[in-house]
């Protein structure tokens, strides 16, 4: 199974400048071994089940929960039977399309 989760966490009632908060989150989805991704609007993490990937968001939690009384999150997940390797994979499959349609025309 592969599980896709694009998810943005960040306290809120604090300054204007998240990167330190969430510099902290994308260490730790770093140091669980799952593929990640950051982006400007989220990171993206790729697990081999719904468990792993909520467990994901519960660990980036903790990591604000000691410093920040309120936290906003957002979370989309694609959930497809079938092998791991689609952060990248859907990227290249847009990215040859783009490049198949230039020659074409």
């Amino acid at each position: 199974m592969s599980v896709v989760m694009n998810f943005a966490m960040f306290p809120t009632r604090k300054e204007s400048n998240m990167s330190p908060y969430v510099s902290r989150i994308v260490k730790r989805v770093r140091e669980s071994g799952h593929q990640s991704q950051l982006t400007a609007m989220g990171t993206l993490v790729e697990t081999e089940t719904l468990t792993q990937a909520l467990k994901v968001i519960e660990e980036a939690y903790a990591v604000l929960e000691p410093d920040c009384d309120r936290v906003y999150l957002t979370v989309n997940i694609d959930i497809k039977k079938g092998p791991t390797g689609r952060i990248n994979s859907k990227v290249e499959s847009v990215e040859e399309k783009i490049v198949q349609n230039k020659h074409n025309h």
